[in-house]
């Protein structure tokens, strides 16, 4: 089957979030032995919930993080402290568990699931699930990253993984990366969807000089520049996606359209995670109501992403790590709503006459 097509017919399953099922899940909330939306956010996450499942009790028992992992030609430009060879490194860290997201996902029974989709060093590793579709990608600076067909091919390869996940029972997924200059490519697809200026998307990723600094700015510039020259169509998030961004970008897209698709709750971790997301939600808006934030990245741009898909994050925590790290302690407070709306009483459960709250809740109404 023709790619465009076949990733076209799998989008197109996608549905709305149950909206009924939202309203019974408040009712039933507001019916618990505590004041009207006491627990705050937690009350909304729950109701979210149940807008996904169909249920209003639910229970996380299985999570997995799947965590794209991709080299990015434009490392070549001086963007990044670290060599290249990290990516694989690090990737191969997290399959043993060590990393800074693997460790504290192993802490929690958390699944993690590492796939390569375009690693360019060599690795002897066989709890890496190989997906590659390449060695790296082109430098954005002077070049397309990939082809059209590459792009489509990474966003199939994060829709099976979704899939997969789907059929073994997975209850929610959180979506991290692992690719030694992915914040600069996120950056650059970033700046060509919302149109912001490249120094309001770059940050300095994982540690940068001052004058290292400035040079990712220009890169990222000079990559918008020949983008927006380009007789290409500058609202197709494909060509966006082929032209700026790499292939764990694509293949995280890609994991967000599966979740939505296989109505699973899915989180979005920090800078290159809510830019894959937002990509996700340009190519089907209905999988806006399966996505749920986790932390504030430092990243300069993190703000801009997360306010297009008016989302807020639950926490700040100074969090600039990726990998998934984020979704590990989102799934916690996401538990934490499942755990007091399945075993909170009822006013009449426990007990107690409520009729002291009829007026706020008239008010509130």
């Amino acid at each position: 089957m023709d790619l465009e097509l076949e990733l076209k017919e799998k989008i197109a399953e996608i549905e709305n979030v149950y909206s009924d099922k939202k309203i019974e899940a408040s009712e039933y909330i507001d019916s618990l032995i505590k004041p009207p939306k006491s627990l705050g956010k937690l009350e909304k996450i729950a109701i979210s919930l149940a807008g996904i499942t169909g249920k209003i009790k639910n229970r996380l028992e299985k999570k997995r993080i799947i965590v794209l992992c991709a080299d990015n030609g434009v490392t070549c430009e001086g963007v990044s402290s670290a060599p290249v060879s990290v990516t694989a490194s690090q990737a191969v860290n997290m399959t043993k568990g060590i990393t800074g997201m693997s460790s504290m996902a192993r802490h929690f029974g958390i699944e993690t699931e590492i796939v390569d989709v375009g690693i360019s060093t060599d690795y002897d590793c066989r709890q890496i699930l190989d997906r590659k579709i390449r060695k790296g990608t082109g430098n954005i600076a002077i070049e397309p990253a990939l082809t059209r067909e590459e792009v489509l091919r990474a966003i199939l390869v994060g829709m099976e993984c979704a899939d997969r996940a789907a059929l073994e029972k997975v209850d929610a997924l959180g979506v991290g990366e692992m690719g030694i200059g992915n914040t600069t490519t996120s950056a650059a697809v970033l700046a060509a969807i919302s149109g912001a200026m490249a120094e309001d998307v770059v940050g300095r990723g994982g540690g940068l000089t001052d004058d290292a600094f400035q040079k990712k700015i220009s890169v990222v510039e000079k990559a918008l520049n020949r983008f927006l020259s380009s007789g290409s169509d500058k609202g197709d998030i494909i060509n966006i996606l082929s032209e700026l961004g790499g292939l764990d970008i694509a293949a995280m897209c890609g994991v967000f359209l599966g979740a939505a698709k296989n109505r699973i709750p899915v989180v979005i971790d920090g800078y290159i995670s809510v830019v894959a997301a937002l990509c996700a939600c340009k190519l089907n808006e209905r999988a806006s109501g399966y996505l749920f934030p986790s932390h504030e990245s430092k990243e300069k741009g993190y703000r801009i992403a997360i306010s297009i898909l008016d989302l807020k994050p639950w926490f700040n925590l100074d969090m600039g790590l990726g990998e998934g790290s984020g979704c590990v302690i989102a799934f916690q407070i996401m538990e934490a709503a499942c755990a007091f709306v399945c075993n909170m009483a009822t006013f009449e459960g426990g007990g107690i006459c409520d009729d002291y709250l009829e007026d706020i809740r008239k008010q509130e109404k």
